[in-house]
């Protein structure tokens, strides 16, 4: 299968990308002059400029369009006011992910969706099936690029723009750059202040130039996929494919802080609501090295006799911390504090339950 590529794509081959497969897309994992682990560093201690348009986008208009998504996602719009953003998941019956994504509420007639790239086609399907009269589901994919900027001098680079950065965590509002109009969301996957700026695809180029120019002078790097792992393990943040799958719901992945309990319906409530009741899934937890072994997806989660406790779903090196780091599956038996056995490589490795995150987020900072 042809990989797509960002409308960025020249820009990643003309600053040195090492590009990989992620999610069907032709994606930057690392630039030359750095590497993840330089790329990382700018993230927590200045800003980075992350090209993540291989993200999905949808549209869903018509009237009652903000209740239809409340009534199949898993998270309660009500809960949030016109002008802000909800991390949401769409379930299976069988409580099993689909996918998670942001939902930005711009009217009660109108909500913008953003799924992960290899699910959108998923998503949107499942929508336009349960879609009433009266109710459009637009897949937007290819129409929109995304610039993520992260870090704590995020705001300098907005600043420099003329771009707004005085409204709250996990809000948006319009704007203009490069003489288009864009979308300023305070949302990010690193654990640091930032923005993502969703822009026409056809201008993502210029937007990403003057990105770049702005941001000369705090120091800011292009940052690929490679990086934005390591900062969202730091984090606990699940990724699909690793933390949440058909097979790993919403409860086992300790996020049933982005379900709606209280609401009368939506994809997966059933289920969802006996895993939660029962006690017994395995469920997500945080494993921080003893020693100096690194953890990778897959590997065993032992207690001390051997006996298997769970599975690691993501795991790597710690810029920030300098050690291994994982996120693993874990029976629900097993405590914070205990120390573990993984299997790394025909070596046992301790590690120590912990709740992540690993590193203090700044994300929420005012």
């Amino acid at each position: 299968m042809d990989l797509l590529h960002s409308p960025l794509h020249d820009r990643h081959v003309a600053l040195g990308a090492k590009l990989a497969e992620f999610g069907g897309w032709d994606m930057p994992l690392e630039y030359a002059g750095g590497g993840v682990l330089a790329e990382h560093k700018a993230v927590r201690e200045a800003v980075g400029l992350f090209d993540v348009s291989h993200l999905g986008k949808a549209l869903v208009r018509g009237t009652g369009a903000a209740q239809f998504v409340n009534e199949c996602l898993t998270n309660d719009l009500a809960r949030i006011e016109t002008g802000k953003a909800q991390y949401t998941l769409c379930c299976d019956d069988d409580g099993g992910t689909v996918d998670d994504l942001i939902a930005y509420l711009r009217s009660d007639f109108e909500v913008f969706l953003i799924p992960n790239a290899a699910n959108t086609a998923a998503v949107v399907a499942r929508l336009q099936a349960a879609a009433p009269a009266g109710i459009e589901v637009t897949d937007q994919h290819r129409d929109h690029a995304v610039l993520a900027i992260q870090g704590p001098l995020s705001d300098e680079v907005l600043k420099a723009l003329d771009l707004p950065v005085d409204h709250e965590y996990m809000s948006f509002a319009d704007a203009t750059i490069a003489g288009q109009d864009i979308t300023v969301c305070r949302t990010g996957y690193t654990g640091e202040r930032g923005y993502e700026l969703v822009v026409p695809s056809a201008s993502a180029g210029d937007v990403w130039d003057a990105v770049m120019a702005a941001g000369e002078q705090h120091g800011i790097r292009a940052c690929g996929l490679g990086a934005r792992d390591t900062l969202r393990t730091e984090m606990g943040y699940p990724l699909h494919g690793h933390e949440l799958s058909p097979e790993i719901s919403p409860v086992m992945a300790r996020a049933g802080w982005a379900v709606g309990w209280g609401k009368p319906a939506f994809w997966g409530k059933a289920a969802l609501e006996r895993q939660r009741a029962e006690k017994t899934v395995r469920t997500l937890r945080g494993l921080l090295a003893q020693g100096r072994g690194i953890p990778r997806p897959g590997m065993t989660v032992a207690d001390a006799d051997g006996a298997e406790l769970g599975e690691i779903t993501s795991g790597t090196f710690s810029p920030t911390l300098r050690q291994g780091i994982a996120l693993a599956l874990l029976e629900p038996s097993v405590e914070d504090g205990a120390t573990v056995v993984v299997d790394v490589r025909g070596r046992s490795e301790a590690f120590t339950v912990t709740k992540p995150p690993f590193v203090q987020p700044s994300t929420k900072e005012s």
